[in-house]
């Protein structure tokens, strides 16, 4: 039988000046895979420095978390964007962090988009064709992460690029397999044995209940655990220790 392998991400580096939001160095040391953010949603060059710094010397993989230019919204805030703005502006975030993950001896190795943006790329083509031509711009090696049957996943591979498709613990499903938005009630699952279940029935069946109570297949490489909730440091070791614990791997994709 092969064995079982996750990855677990957490979107990291989520403060602005003296402003912090997420435990970046606590969550380091349960995760794989880092997803920083780049400045446009959150995220300055200190922050951006310290947390690959971090990630390097605890052998976490580095991933550029991109959005839509919107600190003040946190970049939930639905945009239209030019397809050539955006991508130059998705360029321009993983080129602003690749400078530090090179200075920290590491380097880029993926791209994910962030909220509002990580959703609109799920159907809309124009902007999930901009957001790959923007990593085109930057590294035709770089591995796309997003949600399973999305468009953004789905041009990535045409273009040649590496696509793993990412499953959430902790939102709630829709019946079509994409997340319940955030405005509506129930969208984030805050009950931390919920999340830990859910961890594990994705991490070994690749299956999740959807908030109408169907299981649903969400076959997925990677776990995101959101560290910005209380409790997400206790919360993601624990789900990272009861999915070892049970037999699944934890380890990055890229």
């Amino acid at each position: 039988m092969t064995a079982i392998a996750i990855d677990l991400n957490a979107d990291l580096g989520e403060g602005f000046g003296r402003w912090q939001l997420t435990d970046d160095e606590q969550l380091l040391s349960v995760v794989s895979s880092a997803n920083v953010a780049c400045g446009f949603h959150a995220g300055d060059a200190a922050t951006m420095r310290r947390v690959c710094e971090l990630a390097a010397e605890r052998g976490v993989t580095i991933g550029a978390q991109v959005s839509y230019r919107d600190l003040a919204g946190f970049g939930r805030r639905a945009m239209d964007v030019p397809s050539a703005e955006l991508a130059a502006e998705v360029a321009y975030q993983i080129g602003a962090l690749e400078v530090f993950a090179r200075a920290a001896g590491a380097r880029v190795a993926y791209v994910k988009p962030h909220g509002a943006l990580y959703n609109r790329v799920v159907h809309d083509e124009t902007q999930a064709r901009a957001v790959i031509d923007g990593v085109l711009l930057v590294d035709a090696s770089l591995t796309v992460l997003g949600l399973p049957g999305s468009l953004l996943l789905e041009l990535a591979r045409g273009a040649g690029l590496p696509a793993v498709p990412e499953a959430f613990a902790d939102r709630a499903y829709t019946e079509e397999g994409t997340l319940v938005p955030r405005a509506e009630a129930g969208a984030v699952i805050t009950d931390p044995e919920a999340v830990v279940e859910r961890s594990l029935t994705l991490g070994r069946l690749g299956r999740v209940t959807s908030r109408a109570g169907a299981s649903i297949e969400v076959r997925a490489r990677s776990l995101c655990l959101h560290g910005d909730t209380p409790g997400a440091v206790e919360l993601a070791r624990r789900v990272r220790r009861e999915l070892e614990e049970s037999g699944v791997r934890v380890e990055a994709f890229a």
